[in-house]
């Protein structure tokens, strides 16, 4: 019963993200503790509750009232979908006789053309059914998806036409041109940069049929720019960082592969990111990051040590994205008790078993702008 509920509320989560409304992991443990002190037959009780604790702002209610009868009311209402904010990302696919030229974008709209495959099927073509000749197709593309990064506003002040702060220095130098005039008055802003990105990647055996498309998305990610580690676990945690910066991604994977000991073998995920948590948390390494945990959820020891170093990950980290290739299959249900543990602190739920499904995780990534609001 217990689970089940956790369940519903962490889907109910989502819907409402959907609807525009910010709903992070510690919103989602509030309104589990609500319930748990409320009697959960009584419909007034549970939409107080989760309205008290899900809904931040006024402007939200309509939204979390109109998702409320929808999802426990089954009541029919419109589709509740935010709009779109920026731009895109989609693989636009090319037939050999299209020779459109890259600006032309057909009636598109705002959508970026990212690159093409030949094979019309290849984009919603499953990772675990790819021949090697597709695997070349799909690593370059796999580039072009991974330079979406998650970006934030540097620090730094910048040279920008537009800014609103006056850059004193560069005004004065100038004004001595003009006897002393402030003639030409030079601005600057903080820059939009990338984000740091973590991301944490199943190579079990449970997860073989994916580790060879995954690992070449963190080749990919890694060769995107400053600012990405790459793990990899399976009964331990293995950083490579270092194997994956080279250009070739065949000979990446390979070195990848010959310095995880355990590629393919048992899974311990509690474990593996209590050992991350330990080791490189208190470096501050995901601090302000996006986490991006690629894993299948299978978890073969105490359940509950997930959901312990999940919380703890959730609490330092910018945001938490979890990658199930699994969840591709429309008749997937996160049953896993590893996956039902990390429920409570992931802010997306995402498949990753083709292109399509990494389409989605570029744009949800490049999308990222308030903490725990993936």
């Amino acid at each position: 019963m217990a689970d089940a509920v956790v369940r519903h509320v962490v889907t109910f989560g989502r819907v409402l993200r959907e609807a525009g409304l910010e709903v992070g992991p510690g919103r989602l443990g509030d309104a589990l503790t609500g319930l748990d002190n409320v009697d959960l037959t009584r419909q007034d009780d549970v939409y107080w509750t989760l309205r008290q604790t899900l809904v931040a702002r006024h402007e939200d209610i309509d939204a979390f009232d109109r998702a409320f009868r929808a999802w426990f009311l089954r009541a029919p209402t419109a589709p509740l979908r935010r709009d779109a904010a920026g731009e895109t990302v989609r693989l636009v696919r090319r037939g050999a006789g299209d020779q459109r030229p890259p600006d032309d974008r057909g009636g598109e709209g705002d959508e970026k053309a990212l690159g093409y495959s030949p094979d019309e099927l290849l984009r919603d073509k499953d990772f675990a059914t790819l021949s090697s000749d597709e695997f070349g197709l799909v690593s370059k593309l796999m580039v072009e998806l991974a330079a979406s990064r998650p970006r934030r506003r540097s620090r730094r002040l910048r040279r920008d036409s537009r800014g609103r702060q006056l850059d004193m220095r560069r005004l004065v130098r100038a004004s001595l041109a003009t006897g002393g005039d402030a003639v030409e008055r030079s601005a600057r802003d903080r820059i939009r940069v990338p984000r740091k990105l973590v991301v944490i990647c199943d190579v079990s055996g449970s997860m073989e049929a994916y580790s060879r498309a995954l690992v070449l998305f963190l080749h990919a990610l890694v060769g995107s720019g400053r600012g990405v580690e790459a793990f990899a676990f399976g009964t331990r945690l293995t950083r490579l960082t270092a194997d994956l910066r080279g250009r070739d991604p065949e000979r990446a994977l390979a070195e990848a592969a010959a310095r995880v000991v355990d590629w393919s073998g048992g899974t311990r995920i509690g474990a593996s990111l209590k050992a991350f948590n330990d080791e490189w948390g208190r470096r501050a390494l995901t601090r302000g990051a996006v986490v991006l945990i690629v894993s299948d959820g299978w978890e073969r020891e105490d359940a509950s040590l997930v959901g312990t170093e999940m919380a703890r990950l959730a609490r330092q980290a910018y945001a938490v994205v979890w990658v199930n290739p699994l969840k591709g299959h429309p008749d997937y249900q996160p049953l896993a008790a590893g996956m039902r543990a990390a429920l409570p602190s992931i802010d997306r739920f995402l498949a990753g078993h083709n292109l399509a499904s990494l389409e989605e995780l570029a744009q949800i990534l490049s999308g990222i702008e308030r903490r725990h609001a993936a």
